[in-house]
C-alpha cells in the first residue's frame, strides 16, 4: 500500500469543466479535487483523507462522472453509515450529475428498491440495506463501476463495508473502490485494517497546510475551559475512592490485576475475560473465583459513577444510583451495604435535591450567552442523552433557544427521535429557529450543517476519530471555533490528552511514505479471493467445483437472522437462502432438520429468563431432527454458575433428545449448516414446506397448517396423520385408537386431540385446561 502525501502540480483537464455527465456551473473548479480525481482513475482502488468541508464528495462526483462515461451499462453505488447522510448524499449527486439518482434505505421496501436499482445510473444507499439486498439476491454488484464508502474508516470487524467490498471484488466486471474519510484512525494497525478490508491500494492524504487547499480552508480556533470540581462533588468522590480502592486491592489479592494504580475501564474487561474462563475450566469454582468476579462487577459499577461524577455531574450520578439500587445482583448488594458506598450515595441525594450542578454546566451557560450575543448558532455534544436533557432545561429556563438531538432508540422511558424528526430538527435549526443545537454523538458524522460557528464540547471524549468528527461540525464556511470543557484532576485531562496523542499519531502515521514492505496487504487472510475463476473457502483453501453448492441447495432463514454473520457467510459459501417469518428454528434445512442457533451470551440469555426450554418443546415437536448449534469459544462466560450451563446442556440432550453442536464462530456455524444441508441432500429432494407465521397459500400446506394446529402435532406428524387418513376430515373423523396408530401420537396425545375435537365452544373463562405436560409426553415415550 502507497500512502501519497504531497503538494499538487497538476494542470486541470478541460473535461472536469464541459464533462457530458456533469451539470454546467454546479462544480467548483478546486484544482486539488480535479488532481484527487485524476489519481484515483490512474492508481486505483484509493482512500482519500481530507479535513471536513474540503469536498471529498465532489471527488466522489468527478470520478463517478468519468467512469460512467467509460462504462455506459454500469452503475455507481455511493454508501453511507447513516439515512440522513444517504439522503444528503442523493441530494448532492442529483445537483452535480447528469444521470438518474436515487436513495435505497430500510424505510423503502424491497420490491421498490429493487425497481429503483433497476432504473437508477447512480445509487446512494445505506451499506445494511445493500447488503441485505444482495444476500437475498434482489440485485447483485457485477454491473457496479465504481463503490464509493463514505466514512470509510468503519470498516473495520463485522461492520457491512467489509462484506460489500468483499463481494464486489468478486463479482464486480470493472470494480473501482474509493473510501472517503477525514479520520481513518491513530493507529498504523487500524489504518492497515481498513485498507485490508476495502482493498485499498492507494492513500492520498490533504491536510489544511497544504498550499492548494489554504486559500479554502477556513482555521478552527480551540480553547480549552477548565473548571474545578465543587466540595460536595469532591466529598463524594473521596468515599467511591475509597471504595474503589478497596476493591481493587481485593482483586490484586486474588492475583487478578498486578497493581491497583492507573486501572482501566480495558484492564477490568480484560480481567473479567481471565476469571471467566477460569470458572468455566473447573466443575465447581473455588468460592473465590465467584467472589473476585462480584468484585470486578462493582469495580465496573464504581468506574462509571466516578466518569459520571467527574465529567457530567451530581443528577446523572443520582439517576445512576436509583438504578443500581434496582439491581439484585450480589456486586450491587454488596456495595449498598459499604459504609463509604451509602455515605457517597446519601451525599449526592442531597447535593441533587439542593440542584447542585457540576461547575461545567454555569461555564457552558456563560460561554453560550456571550457567544450568543454574536448571532452566532453552535452546537453543544454530550455523551449521555441525560445531560443533554438537563442542558436543554437549562437552556430554556435562560431563555436560549435550543433543541435536542438524539438517536432513534428509546431510553428510559423517553422515545427517541423518529428520522422524519431529526431531519426537521436540522432543517429548522439550519432556518435559525434555534440558536444552539443539543446532541449526543448522533451529530457527529453526516449532517451539513455549513452554518455553525462553534462547537462545544461538553467533555471531551477519547477518540481521535470522533473528536476530529466533531470539530468538523464547524469552520466550513467561515472561521470556527471549538471550545472544550475540562474538569482537572480527572479523567477528562487524560480523555482530552489521549484524543490529541492519537490524532498526532495519525497525521504522522498519515504523512509517512510506507512502502509495500512496511504495510503488506495479506490477501490470502480475506473471505473472498479476488481471483474470480478461484474461490477460495473460509480458511483460504481453494473450493473445487463439487465443493460449489448445487443448484437445488436451498435453506430458510428466519428474517431475523438476516443481519446476522451467519447469514453473510453462508452468502459467501454460495448458498441459496430464501428469508421469512418462521414460527420455529433459525434455520430449516428440510422438512425434517430445524437448527436453533445461539450465541454463548444468548443461550445464558436463554437459561437465565427460560426460554431456552420454550423453544427446545416447539424444537423437539415441530422437526424430526433437531439440532440446537452453540456458537462461541466459551459458553461458561454469561456469568451464570458452570452447573447451571451444564444442566442446561443435559436436559438439552437428555429430556428433549436435541443434539448439540458447538461451534467456534459465526463462520464456524455457516460452514456447520452448510455441511448438515449437504448431507440431507445427498439422501434426496430437500422438500421443507415451512411453517411461517402467514397463513399459507396452497391446499397442501393449508391442510398441514389445519392439522398441525392440533395438540403437539408437528409439521411431520401432520403429514403422517394426513397420508394415514387421506384427508383434514379423515383425520378430524379418526378415533383415539386410530390416532394412536399413527408414529408419533400416543394415548395421551390422542386424547388431547379428540378433547379439542370432540369439546363444545366455551368463553376462555369457562375452558378446561388441555394443554400437556411434559411430564405426560415422557411418561408415555
Amino acid at each position: 500500500m502507497n500512502i501519497l502525501y504531497y503538494e499538487v502540480q497538476y494542470n486541470p483537464m478541460e473535461k472536469w469543466i464541459q464533462h457530458p455527465l456533469i451539470k454546467p456551473e454546479k462544480i467548483e473548479s478546486r484544482l486539488y479535487q480535479q488532481a484527487l480525481a485524476a489519481q484515483v482513475l490512474k492508481k486505483g482502488n484509493s482512500m482519500i483523507v481530507a479535513p471536513t468541508a474540503l469536498g471529498k464528495t465532489i471527488v466522489a462526483a468527478l470520478v463517478s462522472a468519468e467512469r460512467l462515461n467509460k462504462f455506459p451499462s454500469s452503475k455507481i453505488l455511493m454508501l453511507a453509515p447513516s439515512k440522513p447522510l444517504a439522503v444528503q448524499h442523493e441530494e448532492s449527486l442529483k445537483e452535480f450529475l447528469k444521470a438518474p439518482v436515487n436513495v435505497l434505505t430500510g424505510s423503502i421496501t424491497p420490491d421498490k428498491r429493487v425497481k429503483l436499482w433497476e432504473k437508477s445510473r447512480v445509487i446512494s444507499a445505506t451499506p445494511q440495506t445493500v447488503e441485505s439486498d444482495v444476500i437475498a439476491g434482489r440485485y447483485d454488484l457485477k454491473d457496479i463501476s465504481l463503490l464509493i464508502f463514505d466514512e470509510c474508516h468503519r470498516g473495520t470487524g463485522n461492520y457491512a463495508y467489509v462484506f460489500l467490498a468483499n463481494r464486489y471484488m468478486r463479482e464486480g466486471k470493472d470494480p473501482l473502490i474509493l473510501g472517503l474519510t477525514a479520520s481513518p484512525g491513530g493507529e498504523e494497525e487500524r489504518i492497515s485494517a481498513v485498507c485490508q478490508n476495502l482493498f485499498i491500494n492507494e492513500v492520498m492524504v490533504k491536510t489544511e497546510d497544504d498550499v492548494d487547499v489554504k486559500p479554502y480552508f477556513k482555521p478552527i480556533e480551540i480553547k480549552w475551559v477548565f473548571v474545578e470540581m465543587g466540595k460536595e462533588q469532591k466529598k463524594i468522590k473521596a468515599h467511591l475512592d475509597n471504595v474503589l480502592k478497596n476493591r481493587l486491592k481485593g482483586l490484586k489479592n486474588f492475583k487478578i490485576i498486578p497493581s491497583i494504580s492507573k486501572v482501566s475501564r480495558r484492564d477490568i474487561l480484560q480481567a473479567r475475560g481471565r476469571v471467566q474462563n477460569r470458572i468455566s475450566r473447573t466443575a465447581n469454582p473455588h468460592r473465590d473465583c465467584l467472589l473476585a468476579m462480584s468484585m470486578i462487577t462493582a469495580v465496573i459499577n464504581l468506574q462509571h459513577a466516578l466518569e459520571l461524577l467527574e465529567t457530567q455531574g451530581i443528577s446523572n450520578l443520582h439517576h445512576y444510583f436509583q438504578k443500581l439500587k434496582k439491581k439484585k445482583t450480589k456486586a450491587s448488594r454488596g456495595l449498598f451495604q459499604n459504609e463509604d458506598f451509602n455515605a457517597a450515595v446519601q451525599l449526592t441525594r442531597r447535593a441533587d435535591g439542593k440542584k447542585i450542578e457540576h461547575p461545567k454546566m454555569t461555564s457552558l451557560l456563560m460561554i453560550l450567552k456571550k457567544e450568543l450575543k454574536k448571532d452566532q448558532q453552535i452546537i453543544v455534544f454530550s455523551q449521555y442523552r441525560d445531560t443533554v436533557n438537563e442542558i436543554h432545561r437549562k437552556c430554556e429556563e435562560q431563555g436560549i433557544k435550543s433543541v435536542k438531538f438524539f438517536g432513534q432508540a428509546s431510553r428510559d422511558k423517553e422515545k427517541g427521535l423518529t428520522q422524519k424528526e431529526q431531519k426537521q430538527i436540522i432543517k429548522n435549526f439550519r432556518k435559525g429557529l434555534y440558536q444552539v443545537l443539543i446532541s449526543t454523538s448522533v451529530a457527529e458524522e453526516g449532517i451539513d450543517i455549513p452554518s455553525v460557528d462553534q462547537v462545544i464540547l461538553y467533555e471531551p471524549v477519547p477518540s481521535e476519530i470522533r473528536m476530529i468528527q466533531r470539530r468538523g461540525r464547524t469552520g466550513r464556511k467561515s472561521e470556527g471555533q471549538m471550545t472544550v470543557l475540562i474538569t482537572k484532576n480527572t479523567r477528562d485531562e487524560s480523555y482530552y490528552w489521549s484524543s490529541l496523542n492519537k490524532e498526532q499519531r495519525m497525521k504522522s502515521q498519515l504523512t509517512r511514505d510506507f512502502s509495500q514492505s512496511d504495510i503488506t496487504l495479506d490477501r490470502s487472510q480475506t473471505k473472498i479471493s479476488v481471483e474470480k475463476d478461484n474461490p477460495i473457502d473460509n480458511e483460504g483453501n481453494p473450493i473445487t467445483e463439487d465443493e460449489i453448492p448445487p443448484e437445488n441447495l436451498v435453506i430458510h432463514v428466519d428474517h431475523r437472522e438476516v443481519k446476522s454473520r451467519v447469514v453473510r457467510e453462508l452468502s459467501e459459501l454460495g448458498v441459496k437462502m430464501e428469508f421469512s417469518s418462521l414460527d420455529v428454528a433459525d434455520y430449516q434445512i428440510s422438512e425434517d432438520i430445524g437448527v436453533e442457533r445461539k450465541t454463548a451470551q444468548d443461550f445464558t440469555s436463554s437459561i437465565i429468563d427460560k426460554r431456552l426450554y420454550k423453544q427446545a418443546k416447539d424444537l423437539a415437536e415441530k422437526f424430526k431432527k433437531p439440532v440446537v448449534i452453540i456458537e462461541g469459544e466459551n459458553m461458561y462466560a454469561g456469568g451464570l454458575h458452570p452447573n447451571a450451563v451444564r444442566g442446561s446442556l443435559a436436559s438439552l440432550a437428555i429430556d428433549y433428545s436435541i443434539p448439540i453442536i458447538p461451534t467456534r464462530s459465526p463462520e464456524d456455524t455457516a460452514a456447520m449448516i452448510y455441511r448438515l444441508a449437504i448431507r440431507e441432500l445427498e439422501k434426496g429432494p430437500m422438500y421443507a414446506p415451512v411453517r411461517t407465521e402467514k397463513k399459507p397459500l396452497s391446499l397442501q400446506e393449508q391442510q398441514i397448517f389445519i392439522i398441525e394446529s392440533l395438540p403437539n402435532v408437528g409439521p411431520v406428524t401432520a403429514r403422517k396423520l394426513l397420508e394415514k387418513f387421506g384427508s383434514v376430515k379423515g383425520v378430524i373423523n379418526a378415533q383415539k385408537d386410530e390416532l394412536t396408530q399413527v408414529e408419533g401420537i400416543g394415548r395421551v396425545i390422542a386424547q388431547k386431540i379428540r378433547d379439542v375435537i370432540d369439546s363444545d365452544f366455551m368463553s376462555k373463562r369457562a375452558a378446561p385446561d388441555i394443554e400437556l405436560k411434559l411430564s405426560d409426553i415422557l411418561e408415555e415415550k
